[in-house]
């Protein structure tokens, strides 16, 4: 399946004394293209039915592979790493103007808010990104 693309443009305050990205607002862009992907999948975190789960990050990562910079229009491609019975990962690649930028993942795991213990996926969301599985 295709990827879902975001695109986001490097603010100011993404950037560091030389006017590169900052190492932390790779994340940032990364989770927002994570919430327009969920959107997209109509399974946002902030459904009805999620009501009783969060979904903390329990692993993050990402390497850089050249320079993102102030003003840089960023695409964003998600995709489905894998999809457990309490938890995903996501993966991102960034690239600017063609040529590849930065790569992640992103582990969400499913908590149930009354216990806060991991529980097992929504069956929604667990079939929806299933869809996307790289």
């Amino acid at each position: 399946m295709k990827p879902f693309r975001w695109q986001a443009r490097i603010r100011f305050a993404d950037t560091d004394a030389s006017q590169r990205i900052h190492y932390t607002a790779m994340f940032r862009h990364f989770e927002a293209s994570e919430q327009e992907f969920l959107h997209a999948l109509g399974c946002p975190y902030t459904s009805h039915e999620h009501r009783d789960f969060g979904f903390p990050r329990v692993h993050v990562e990402c390497d850089f592979q050249s320079e993102i910079r102030y003003d840089d229009l960023v695409d964003i491609d998600v995709t489905v790493d894998r999809v457990g019975t309490s938890s995903f990962t996501l993966a991102f690649a960034a690239g600017v103007a063609g040529r590849n930028a930065a790569k992640g993942k992103v582990t969400v795991v499913c908590l149930d808010r009354h216990t806060e213990r991991s529980t097992p996926l929504p069956a929604r969301l667990a079939e929806a990104l299933r869809r996307y599985l790289a």
